[in-house]
């Protein structure tokens, strides 16, 4: 396992997926600079996050991409004084593309 975090005690399997969430959970702010409180009930919303560490039968994804996943589905774990999400790779719906190519949507599947 290669990882971002720098030595993490884990080793992940079969197709496992280890992310670490971007941002703080909670209110979020709108791009018109609304605040969104926590409480607030909103649609089912997908949530970004960074991959820190792949099993060895992941395809698709790397350690340090961003992975687009339904944050309903999700097992959460804590390593050192860390929270991450545990997800298999099928549950992540889109990887970011380090750069957008000419005749692409930016993301793939």
């Amino acid at each position: 396992m290669s990882d971002v975090d720098g030595g993490l005690p884990i080793r992940l399997l079969h197709d496992r997926v280890l992310v670490r969430l971007e941002g703080a959970e909670g209110e979020r702010r709108h791009a018109s600079g609304i605040v969104i409180p926590a409480t607030a009930s909103v649609g089912r919303r997908l949530s970004w996050a960074t991959a820190v560490g792949v099993g060895p039968n992941v395809r698709s994804i790397v350690s340090g991409d961003r992975v687009l996943f339904d944050p309903e589905d999700r097992s959460e774990v804590e390593l050192q004084g860390r929270d991450y999400v545990l997800l298999r790779e099928r549950d992540v719906h889109a990887v970011a593309a380090r750069r957008v190519e000419p005749d692409s949507t930016g993301l793939y599947l």
